[in-house]
């Protein structure tokens, strides 16, 4: 076994060990959620989650406290669940839900306007859905545009391969011939 095979091994079992502390779920969210691409895609479907779920309780006449609490453990990203958890406390205490996810610096302008119009009308449960509706369509859309400049990418790539295959057969039978030219002459 290589050297590289085994530090591969060493660095998934310290991973997965790793797991099991909220520190590094958190890191590892963190820093998920800063990659250039990916991460712009991670948040956009940590908001759907957090929206459609609590949108969902709050329809079905969950309390908010309990139904806040339901999310930050569905949200899928411990940054968010944080964020989540840090409002609740504030939220607890008798705050609009709006202004405790804006302190937390997570949620977008947008999805916390659109939380603070959905308390003042008494319509958050719609608000939250269409928030979900949002960012569902949006993450649909990132995932076909990121697909479509790939496309041609991967394309090039199995060209390449077949190429390097296509040679690699036929390489050692034109040697062969080429022998047996040379040969008969």
């Amino acid at each position: 076994m290589t050297s590289s095979s085994t530090e591969l091994r060493r660095i998934m079992i310290a991973s997965k060990y790793a797991s099991n502390f909220p520190f590094f779920n958190r890191l590892k969210d963190a820093i998920q959620l800063k990659l250039p691409v990916f991460g712009f895609l991670l948040r956009r479907i940590a908001l759907s989650r957090f929206s459609r779920t609590f949108a969902i309780l709050l329809k079905s006449g969950v309390p908010i406290i309990k139904s806040l609490t339901v999310v930050e453990e569905t949200v899928g990203n411990a940054v968010i669940a944080a964020a989540v958890a840090k409002a609740k406390i504030s939220i607890k205490e008798g705050e609009r839900i709006s202004y405790p996810l804006e302190e937390t610096g997570e949620f977008p302008p947008m999805v916390i306007d659109m939380i603070s119009v959905g308390e003042e009308t008494g319509s958050l449960d719609e608000m939250l859905q269409k928030i979900s509706d949002f960012y569902d369509r949006e993450v649909d859309y990132t995932i076909d545009a990121f697909t479509t400049m790939i496309e041609p990418v991967l394309i090039t790539f199995m060209g390449v391969i077949i190429g390097f295959i296509v040679v690699s057969l036929y390489l050692p039978l034109f040697a062969a011939i080429t022998n047996m030219t040379e040969a008969a002459t």
